[in-house]
């Protein structure tokens, strides 16, 4: 019994090729990534660009360019895989969000968001599986009755990557937590929803099934929102306890880093929804863990949460952008391109129509139940402008759906993946080059908005307060006796509206209000938070410093 040495060689010569190819794709991909910052940086100021639409046009045109020397057999450097999307670029990204949204204006606005996050995209969901059943019938695309349903899941999905890009938490405060609420709850529920499909026997639809199809989603929405909730707290109980600072600031990253990947993740073993639970875990971890770590920690953990959520949401669009033009896909379908424009036509059709459905009416509905804050008819149009972008998501959920690791040579199949990508793309092009404008028509902001009203400590992104500047948690500490508010940032001397003075002196007991009693009788006490921890030095030099400012205070 002898070696095969020629085989051997041979395999170590493709390897060897094979990881230099790797490494080929990987340096080229990394260097386009630079490139997009790069532009991004420089057209920061575009009143009608953002570095996703950037990112996005870029990978197209370097989809173009590799075709061209490829001879027409291939279009990108590295493969659309719904696996890394969801596995390794989505998690960063909303749960950067839940950690850096503010989490008064959020849970102010709960009700709604939950109306168009979970209702609305129900709604959509319905009218566009019955459009595509409608339409596409007719057009002998030749899909089943659970491909119908899972276009309808597909395109529910907003983009809430890209509205991250075009909206602004500080200019725009109620439309950001309105439309970026909405379309964290809205990617679970559409998530939820296409798993839904898949895992039920579609054959003969019923009541029972639907009424099974309906409690599925209320077990995997709770399931998932508690499973983020106890992740977090876990999370601020050890570090409290444990007090990793006096040793090293560098585990206090670690841990907090990778409790909420392990969130994720635990959320996914268990078959529940990852996108709720990270994000919910993002909400609590800001509340209570971040304040039980060393001042450093804080910096760090800020800035290296916003740029992984940056970079990934960078990746994102260029790995789209480059796998537009996959050319296997579109080979299957250039026989038929009059059938692909209608595809695609009745699909952006039905995903305006699906919008308009729930926007509106959910919006009217939400107004009857507030006394104040009601969304205006200019800002409804705007939130259903703003979420009309189909994204990253719907490129997963069609790739998982129609292909097979990334391959398919049925037509009805190819079709709905290039129709998917052509919605993709022109959406977020179109209906993202022309947001920014369309909020600054409806709603011009105002000189004198406050940028500095919220709870949480700001994002790395705005430089108008300290990122570790002392924070509030209730009007009454945010104003001062006279109505005025107390000094901080750029909003010193607002004067209070006299409807908050009255509240204050005749307070209402509102739900934040019993709240804010337990949290600080029975939540901080145990999980910690701001006011609720002892100083912990970061580090030998900086408990030196601190004891030396200690003893020239006495």
């Amino acid at each position: 019994m002898g070696f095969d040495w020629v085989s051997m060689k041979e395999t170590d010569i493709y390897l060897s090729t094979s990881d230099h190819a790797s490494v080929v794709s990987i340096t080229l991909f990394v260097t386009l990534l630079c490139a997009c910052i790069v532009f991004g940086h420089l057209l920061e100021e575009n009143r009608w660009m953002n570095e996703s639409i950037t990112a996005l046009i870029i990978g197209v045109g370097t989809g173009v360019l590799i075709l061209v020397i490829s001879g027409g057999k291939s279009s990108h450097l590295l493969v659309f895989s719904e696996d890394l999307f969801f596995i390794y670029l989505l998690p960063p990204i909303i749960f950067n969000a839940g950690f850096q949204v503010k989490k008064k204006q959020f849970f102010r606005n709960f009700m709604t968001i939950m109306l168009f996050g979970a209702v609305g995209t129900l709604i959509s969901f319905i009218i566009i599986s019955l459009g595509a059943i409608a339409f596409f019938e007719k057009m002998d695309v030749g899909l089943a009755i659970g491909d119908y349903l899972a276009i309808g899941a597909i395109f529910a999905a907003t983009d809430s990557v890209c509205t991250l890009q075009v909206l602004s938490q500080d200019e725009t405060p109620l439309l950001y937590s309105l439309v970026f609420g909405e379309g964290v709850v809205n990617d679970a529920t559409s998530v939820v929803l296409f798993n839904a499909v898949q895992d039920f026997d579609l054959s003969h639809l019923n009541t029972g099934v639907a009424l099974q199809l309906l409690g599925n989603f209320i077990y995997l929405f709770i399931s998932s929102t508690v499973l983020g909730v106890v992740s977090g707290l876990l999370s601020a109980y050890i570090i409290k306890k444990l007090y990793f600072g006096r040793h090293s600031t560098d585990r206090e990253v670690a841990i907090m880093m990778l409790m909420a990947y392990l969130s994720y993740m635990l959320a996914e073993l268990f078959y529940l929804s990852g996108i709720l639970t990270v994000f919910f875990c993002g909400i609590v971890m800001s509340h209570y863990t971040w304040h039980n770590v060393t001042e450093n920690s804080r910096i760090t953990t800020k800035h290296t949460f916003a740029t992984l959520s940056f970079v990934a949401e960078i990746f994102i669009f260029l790995y789209v952008g480059m796998d537009a033009l996959d050319i296997e896909k579109w080979r299957v379908v250039s026989d038929s391109p009059k059938t692909s424009l209608s595809v695609s036509a009745t699909l952006l059709g039905l995903v305006l129509a699906g919008r308009a459905a729930f926007v509106f009416p959910l919006s009217f509905l939400s107004n009857l139940t507030k006394k104040s804050e009601k969304i205006e008819f200019k800002q409804q149009v705007t939130i259903w402008w703003a979420g009309l972008m189909r994204g990253a998501v719907s490129m997963a959920l069609a790739y998982n759906q129609f292909t097979r690791e990334g391959h398919t040579q049925l037509h009805g199949n190819a079709l709905l993946i290039t129709s998917t990508i052509t919605v993709v793309l022109f959406s977020t092009v179109v209906f993202g080059l022309i947001t920014k404008p369309l909020v600054r028509l409806l709603m011009p902001s105002s000189k004198q908005l406050c940028r500095s009203l919220s709870s949480e400590p700001v994002t790395p992104n705005s430089f108008h307060v300290p990122l570790l500047g002392e924070s509030r948690d209730s009007e009454g500490e945010l104003f001062d006796d006279n109505g005025h508010l107390q000094a901080r940032g750029e909003c010193q001397n607002t004067v209070r509206p006299s409807s908050l003075r009255m509240l204050l002196t005749t307070p209402t007991r509102t739900v934040h209000y019993y709240w804010r009693k337990f949290d600080d009788s029975f939540m901080r006490p145990v999980f910690g938070g701001r006011g609720f921890v002892p100083y912990v030095p970061g580090s030998p030099t900086e408990q030196s410093v601190h004891s030396w400012q200690g003893e020239n205070k006495m």
